[in-house]
């Protein structure tokens, strides 16, 4: 009889795209040179990971739901962005830049749980057991019922996780485990594929969180398959200016809570520290009167942040007129200045923009517009915004300010920290009156319809 041929596929290990034969370059995502040989049957589930949950079929209407399996940390920033806490037996994936603090964090999260839930299993596949233990004495972790394990093998892994049944798994980082029964090395995209099946089924089973760490590439994206941010429950990402001590976690999947909500931390010699008032924070290098800067109120979930946009004009000596934003997305940029030229006749024309959101933070929403707008034309024309004055709103082509969401908390966060004048879209001042003010403290508020209305007010 003859033997039966054993199927190959080729995998792109930049894009996890399949093909039946080898080519010099994927046909998805166009790297050269990425396609690595793979058996299917190799990575048929291997031993770790056969029935780990029970698949008889239940009626929905007798499933048991518990609204308090979820862990509570001593970190607040973390309950937060977790929805109110860690969920037993889910899979965190956290992501960030080298160097950025993800192994100190995750070194405190585990510390945090172990004070309340008892043994924590810290699993490293990149730093020995001596490097951890100088890090935990720096940041204060005392290390009692807290288990080191040096293991990249995810058949080991699973074993050490049966017999010692910990409250709570840390494994840093996911593209350093590996199955040996798959013919590529740790990091591949079959490897990091198995690897994180296998672990997320012995969580469900367990009902242990796993945290687990993933690296990010040139592109700022986690490094492995797209498929890697599917299998696991929860997807945050570690940001900040590695040159700064600011950091930022934020979450952008999460099936237990909302998605829009970050934490704050300062990075210092104890660790990472949890900024309560983060606005006081990014204010705290503030002066009033500079020209072509503002404070805008951002919303992060639920939470108002009161951030510094700084605009500097100048004349080009380059053909093409330089762009620069930092921490503010591009292409809005791009549709504010336009409408800044054609609507309110403000020429930019040869000349360099560059706006840039201090402090480290990163601002993506459209009721930025109006703040951004208004600190261009405050570098261009000279002349400082008003004292104490900010700004809320949505910039449309048409040059009208367009209403954002939650103003009153917005407006609330100013009033705090001490601003007295705000202005905002019509559209929202009618709403606040209509509706009633559940607004605090002493500040005026000033309709506008159009942004040539606004810098009038603003600037004159």
């Amino acid at each position: 009889m003859a033997k039966t041929k054993e199927s190959t596929i080729y995998v792109c290990q930049q894009c996890g795209n399949d093909s039946a034969k080898w080519q010099g370059r994927c046909n998805y995502c166009g790297e050269w040179n990425s396609l690595v040989e793979f058996k299917p049957g190799q990575s048929a589930l291997g031993k770790g990971s056969s029935r780990l949950i029970n698949n008889d079929p239940e009626e929905l209407s007798k499933v048991v739901t518990n609204q308090a399996d979820r862990l509570v940390l001593t970190l607040e920033e973390i309950n937060r962005v977790l929805g109110g806490g860690l969920v037993k037996g889910s899979v965190c994936l956290l992501a960030g830049e080298p160097g950025i603090g993800k192994s100190t964090l995750l070194l405190q999260i585990a510390s945090s749980l172990q004070q309340s839930q008892g043994n924590v299993l810290y699993i490293s596949g990149e730093e020995s057991a001596a490097q951890i233990r100088l890090r935990a004495d720096r940041i204060g972790i005392s290390g009692e019922s807290f288990y080191l394990l040096m293991e990249t093998n995810i058949d080991g892994i699973l074993d050490h996780l049966n017999s010692y049944n910990p409250a709570m798994v840390v494994i840093d980082s996911i593209q350093t485990t590996r199955v040996e029964d798959i013919p590529s090395w740790p990091g591949s995209v079959s490897q990091v594929r198995e690897c994180t099946q296998r672990i997320t089924q012995w969580a469900k089973a367990s009902g242990v969180p796993v945290f687990i760490s993933g690296h990010v590439t040139k592109g700022g994206e986690i490094a492995g398959p797209k498929l890697l941010e599917h299998m696991v429950d929860v997807v945050l990402y570690l940001e900040g200016d590695t040159t700064g001590s600011f950091r930022t976690i934020r979450g952008v999947k999460n099936r237990f809570g909302s998605t829009n909500e970050i934490g704050m931390f300062e990075m210092t010699g104890d660790g990472l520290i949890e900024i309560a008032d983060p606005s006081s924070i990014l204010l705290s290098e503030y002066k009033q009167g500079i020209i072509g800067s503002i404070i805008i109120p951002t919303l992060e979930g639920s939470r108002p942040i009161l951030a510094e946009i700084q605009a500097l004009i100048d004349s080009s000596m380059l053909q093409t007129p330089r762009r620069v934003a930092n921490g503010i997305d591009f292409n809005r940029m791009l549709l504010v200045s336009a409408v800044l030229g054609q609507r309110s006749n403000f020429s930019i024309i040869g000349k360099d923009i560059f706006v840039s959101a201090t402090g480290g933070v990163k601002i993506s929403e459209p009721a930025a517009d109006f703040g951004i707008a208004l600190s261009i034309v405050s570098s261009l024309k000279r002349n400082p915004i008003k004292l104490l004055t900010s700004a809320i709103g949505e910039i449309g082509l048409g040059g009208e300010i367009r209403q954002v969401s939650q103003i009153e908390r917005r407006i609330n966060e100013l009033s705090r920290l001490g601003f007295k004048n705000c202005l905002l879209p019509v559209t929202s001042y009618r709403k606040i009156t209509l509706e009633g003010s559940n607004m605090e403290g002493n500040i005026e508020l000033i309709p506008v319809s159009t942004l040539s209305e606004g810098i009038k007010y603003a600037l004159e």
